[in-house]
């Protein structure tokens, strides 16, 4: 609902604002909050925090849980880094190529997936329960 003019071309602001709505709607689309952060912006990544996390804790649990000298610290450290590196570099090579980024995302899938199934090797073969 408009005011009248007091005749010196001043409004309460709704034609200017009346103008805005239907730019600001438009501008509004563009700056809604994304489901997928922008391409490089990996720290935002849930996949990317998760991974870090992986990372530590694998990380911890082979100094405490296996042997100095075990192949399987190694194994297991190793691939918990991949996963997480792979996730840094997919999201970096977004900016350029999205084949390369689908690949990068796919081996660190496929690395934390080989870390998994450390994990249950770990639990099998010590009887507990998976």
């Amino acid at each position: 609902m408009k005011k009248k003019s007091n005749g010196n071309n001043e409004s309460n602001g709704n034609d200017r604002n009346n103008v805005n709505e239907s730019h600001t709607s438009h501008a509004s689309h563009n700056s809604q909050p994304s489901v997928i952060p922008p391409r490089g912006d990996y720290k935002n990544l849930l996949s990317y925090q998760k991974s870090e996390v992986i990372y530590q804790i694998t990380y911890r649990f082979c100094e405490r849980f296996l042997k100095k000298g075990d192949r399987t610290i190694d194994q297991m450290v190793q691939a918990a880094r991949s996963g997480k590196q792979n996730i840094v570099e997919g999201s970096k090579a977004a900016t350029t190529s999205k084949e390369m980024e689908i690949k990068l995302t796919n081996v660190a899938r496929a690395s934390l997936e080989e870390l998994l199934e450390d994990y249950r090797d770990y639990l099998k073969v010590r009887d507990f329960p998976i």
